[in-house]
């Protein structure tokens, strides 16, 4: 799954342990979903669209 979730982050000004606080989970998981090693469970996934104010669908894209 591709994701945005890099260039959201880095628009903020926030490094990766900054997002993994932010979310509750280790900078590895972040650095795991950002580069599609791993993709997010569905309450994550909501967690980091609310996060951001965006919808899931503008965040996570299907390959």
């Amino acid at each position: 799954m591709k994701n945005r979730l890099k260039t959201l982050r880095t628009e903020l000004g926030w490094n990766q342990a900054n997002l993994a606080e932010r979310l509750d989970i280790s900078r590895q998981s972040v650095n795991a979903i950002e580069t599609g090693k791993y993709d997010p469970s569905l309450p994550l996934a909501f967690k980091i669209a609310r996060l951001f104010g965006q919808p899931i669908e503008a965040i996570f894209q299907d390959q």
